[in-house]
Formats: C-alpha cells, sequence, structure tokens
C-alpha cells in the first residue's frame, strides 16, 4: 500500500472526503482531492514554478498579482491552480464561467461587488460576449469601468472605480480569445497533458486521502490508462475502488485495476467505448476514410461537438485518427489497434498537422 504521512492540510482533506462520501457527494469527493497549495501539486513544474514567482513577488511587493491566464485540455487543473492562486494570496475567490456572462451588465455586477486583492475566476473566458470583453479590457487595464445609462443620443456613461484585482482566465481553446484580451494577461500559462509517473503519483496521493488500499502496480495501470488528465485518473481510481469493494478483497492490485476498467471498457491505451466505436466506424464501414465528422457522428449516434471535442482530440494525439481537408482518416496504428489488417491505401502522410476542417459537403 502507498502509504504518507498526513499533515495538517491533508488531515483537513480526509475530514473532507469522509463527509462527501457520506453524503455520496461524487462531485464534493473530487473536490476534496484537489491540491490546496503550490507545493501539493504534482506535475507542471515549470507552471507550478513560474506561478510561484508571481505569486511571491506579488507578496513582497505588497501588491495584487497580475492577471493570470491558464489554457489547455479540460481536467488539467485549471480550476484547481485558480484556487491555490487564491488561497496562496490569502484572498476571496469570486467563480463564473464565460457563457454566463452574456451582457456588459453582467461583468458589471460582478466586478462592482469585488472587493480589494480578491482573486475573480472566469471559466472558459473566450465564451464571453463581445460587449462584456470590452468592457473587461478597461476593467483589467484601468480598474474602472464605464456603465451606460440609457439608450441613443441621451445615453450617459457613469465611470465606476473598482478596487485592484486579480483575473484568473481559464480556456481550452485560447485561439478564440481576442488579441486585446489576452495581451491584458501578465502571466500566460499552458498546462500540458501528465506523464504516466506524475499520474501515478496523484493516484497514489488520492487514494491515501480516500483511505484506499492499493498496492503500486495497481496504481501504475490505472494511471497508465488515464490519457494524461488527472480528472480521469482519479474519476478510474473510484470506479477502481467499488470493484475491488464489491468483487475483491477491497485491496487495488494490477489484476482488479485491470479487470476493472475492463468492465467500465477502458483499454489499455485510454480509449473508452466511444473512442473504438468512433475508430470501428471509421475502419470498419467507411474503410478508413477520408469521412467527413458529422458523418462519423451519426454513424457513432452521438452529436459532432462529442466526436469533435471529446474523442477526437486524444485520438488525434495517439495517432489513430488524422485530420484532413477531405476528412477524417483511419491511420495504420488504427487498424493495428483494433487488430485488423493495415490496407494499402492506408496512408500516414495524408494526416493534417494543421487540422483543417473537412472541406466536404454533408
Amino acid at each position: 500500500m502507498y502509504e504518507e504521512s498526513l499533515d495538517a492540510a491533508e488531515e483537513t482533506h480526509l475530514r473532507s472526503l469522509t463527509t462527501a462520501e457520506a453524503d455520496g457527494d461524487e462531485r464534493a469527493v473530487e473536490a476534496a482531492l484537489r491540491p490546496k497549495s503550490l507545493d501539493e501539486v504534482v506535475g507542471q513544474e515549470r507552471v507550478r514554478e513560474q506561478l510561484g514567482l508571481v505569486l511571491e513577488a506579488a507578496r513582497l511587493r505588497a501588491r495584487t498579482p497580475d492577471h493570470v491566464l491558464l489554457s489547455g485540455p479540460p481536467g488539467l487543473g485549471k480550476t484547481t491552480l485558480a484556487m491555490i492562486i487564491a488561497a496562496e494570496m490569502s484572498a476571496p475567490l469570486r467563480l463564473t464561467s464565460g457563457p454566463a456572462i452574456t451582457h456588459a451588465g453582467d461583468l458589471a455586477a460582478i466586478l462592482s461587488g469585488l472587493n480589494e486583492g480578491d482573486v475573480l475566476f472566469v471559466d472558459e473566458i473566450h465564451r464571453m460576449s463581445r460587449p462584456a470583453e470590452e468592457m473587461l479590457y478597461m476593467a483589467m487595464e484601468d480598474f474602472r469601468v464605464d456603465v451606460v445609462i440609457g439608450k441613443g443620443p441621451g445615453a450617459t456613461a457613469i465611470p465606476l472605480e473598482i478596487p485592484p484585482f486579480t483575473l484568473v482566465g481559464a480556456t481550452t481553446r485560447a485561439g478564440l480569445l481576442p488579441g486585446p484580451l489576452r495581451d491584458r494577461f501578465g502571466f500566460t500559462a499552458h498546462l500540458e497533458f501528465y506523464e504516466a509517473h506524475d499520474l501515478d503519483r496523484i493516484v497514489q496521493r488520492s487514494a491515501a486521502l480516500l483511505e484506499i488500499e492499493a498496492r503500486p502496480e495497481g496504481t501504475a495501470e490505472i494511471a497508465s490508462r488515464s490519457r494524461g488528465t488527472p480528472r480521469i485518473a482519479n474519476r478510474l481510481l473510484r470506479r477502481v475502488r467499488d470493484y475491488a469493494q464489491v468483487r475483491a478483497d477491497g485491496v487495488v492490485t494490477v489484476d482488479v485495476s485491470r479487470t476493472a476498467l475492463e468492465l467500465y471498457e477502458v483499454d489499455t491505451s485510454g480509449l473508452d467505448r466511444l473512442d473504438r466505436a468512433v475508430l470501428d466506424v471509421l475502419c470498419r464501414r467507411f474503410g478508413g476514410g477520408p469521412v467527413g465528422v458529422s458523418t462519423l457522428a451519426v454513424a457513432v449516434g452521438e452529436e459532432r461537438e462529442t466526436v469533435e471535442e471529446v474523442a477526437e482530440p486524444f485520438l488525434v494525439r495517439l495517432g489513430l485518427l488524422a485530420r484532413t481537408p477531405r476528412g477524417r482518416i483511419a491511420t495504420p496504428a488504427a487498424w493495428e489497434h483494433l487488430g485488423l489488417a493495415v490496407p494499402p491505401t492506408a496512408e500516414p502522410t495524408l494526416f493534417d498537422p494543421a487540422g483543417h476542417e473537412d472541406m466536404e459537403s454533408e
């Protein structure tokens, strides 16, 4: 079993986990597993070092830190880092999301309620409305917004002073952020997918906090199938724990992990049911492509956005699927993964690194 001495912070984590599990709240359990300080964060060494310098310098100057932009795929810890920034600065954290800010007035109401030193976290910041973005420019730079009263020629702009605050923006698609908004962030960081050994440390830490008896080989097996994402690793750990408690002796071993993950349809490469369905349809029904993503979505019975945003990025990252101007194609590795003979027409040179959209009409 992975053993680790629990300090005061980890004991607090454990109490939170006990309460959450007693209430049957999976989301509360996931939140309680989050690191509470930069020292507890596993992986992302360069980002941790850079962010630590920004926060330490702000503390030494007794100033609010620069605005921070965090980008990267879902589940890598952007929200966790925002919480850590607030905790490290001993400041309250206000949370909202880009889709929730549909009008400039929504943002003005949020900003007017801030106190000096507060940390405002805006998730999916690239999905804010354009009027709200334009108001945010002035708020980030001058700590002031102009509230417009009335319409037409009689409209009056009333300046509203805002106390200094730190904006933490999170986005999964940094390329959609307007340049003027992106340039106003004093520190930007891109979170990368985690290596298997870092994920193993995360799984071991979570197992210790959840009081799960786990062998190193068992946690390593979970980590290797977690798609480089801590959120997925913690979710799979909880499902393997369920299997171990119900159908085994409660100990997470390598055999228990393999059997449980097979039951939950997560293969050795981390592909789940949807991933394999996309590959299977692409190879067996469409001969490896090219085929449009909308056609793929209909064939597997999912929405286009689900295939495009959930399954496709991971398949492309593993080199199993490629995006071309003519549509999606299966690479030779995809055929091999499904145990099929690679046809002579499978051309890895068709891979389009720019990731262009389909140019076919569907």
